[in-house]
């Protein structure tokens, strides 16, 4: 089966730019989305809008999955009043991208297999920016001959592919891995940077120096510069890391391990999403650093006059 027609269930932050970048790569590309809004800007992007998600199977020779979370995959893929699993032929294709559990990855791939598709667990990063321009790392776990036929949609997606290995769940290991690594970067650097500040040091030159030397983090380089501008707009909400970061910590859990620097970066997410902040941007992060330091000056100088 060539890979001509690709069906992208789930266009928001990430699927919409994903879509345009198989859509400049010359691919059809049909959208499906509850939200309305979602699939007209997905039409205006060149794409075919689905009745639904057994219409988009039926026309697609490759569907990416790039929703929220283990729950909406299932819905799409088999819960729906017409889901995907009705629609797609015998040799279709299905690429889990979005960022789940093992479990749910291993689950969900013998699902689809039992329903007469084939599965690629690949989950994606880089952001929106990185998305459109189809410079996304995508970690892969799936068979010889799966990865040699996605190769050309893979190819207009990132240009920085890895094989994990051939056992779907093990590229969500490694996607949880690496953003649980991002999670505790940017935790990390959120608490620093607002620290700084509040001894007086100058922002952009923080940012400067960091970027420079051995604090470096690309995370911390992409998100700090706009948390300082006060620029919250959501590019990757601080609740989608925080659900992130929950699974990661959860999956050391389940190994028997404890991610000793994942669980603070955790309260951290969880603390910004509690206070009410988690439809924004996560370098949100930094003011819930910000709040911390100024209610803990607060309770030392209480303390002081305490005593």
């Amino acid at each position: 089966m060539n890979m001509k027609s690709i069906g992208i269930i789930g266009v928001g932050n990430m699927g919409l730019p994903m879509l345009k970048a198989l859509h400049r790569a010359g691919f059809q590309v049909t959208a499906r989305d509850l939200r309305s809004d979602a699939e007209t800007a997905a039409r205006e992007a060149g794409a075919r809008i689905a009745a639904s998600a057994r219409d988009l199977a039926a026309s697609s020779d490759m569907i990416l999955v790039v929703v929220v979370d283990a729950g909406q995959i299932e819905d799409a893929l088999f819960r729906e009043a017409e889901p995907a699993a009705q629609g797609w032929r015998p040799g279709t294709l299905v690429a889990l991208c979005s960022t789940i559990s093992p479990e749910d990855a291993e689950r969900l791939a013998a699902h689809v297999v039992a329903a007469g598709a084939e599965v690629l667990d690949a989950p994606v990063s880089g952001g929106p920016v990185r998305a459109e321009a189809g410079q996304l790392s995508l970690m892969l776990a799936g068979s010889d001959d799966v990865l040699k036929r996605a190769e050309p949609v893979l190819s207009a997606l990132g240009n920085k592919r890895f094989r994990v290995s051939n056992h779907p769940g093990d590229g969500a290991r490694m996607k949880l891995v690496n953003n649980l690594l991002a999670g505790i970067n940017l935790a990390a650097g959120a608490e620093v940077l607002a620290l700084g500040e509040s001894l007086g040091l100058d922002p952009q030159i923080m940012l400067a120096v960091l970027g420079a030397s051995s604090g470096q983090s690309w995370i911390v380089d992409e998100r700090m510069p706009r948390a300082f501008a006060g620029d919250f707009a959501a590019r990757a909400h601080a609740r989608i890391l925080l659900k992130d970061v929950t699974l990661a910590v959860g999956m050391a859990r389940e190994a028997g391990s404890e991610s000793t620097l994942g669980e603070p970066a955790l309260d951290l997410f969880r603390e910004t999403v509690e206070r009410g902040w988690g439809a924004e941007d996560d370098a949100v992060l930094l003011r819930t650093a910000r709040q911390r330091i100024t209610e803990s000056f607060a309770r030392i100088k209480s303390d002081g006059e305490s005593d």
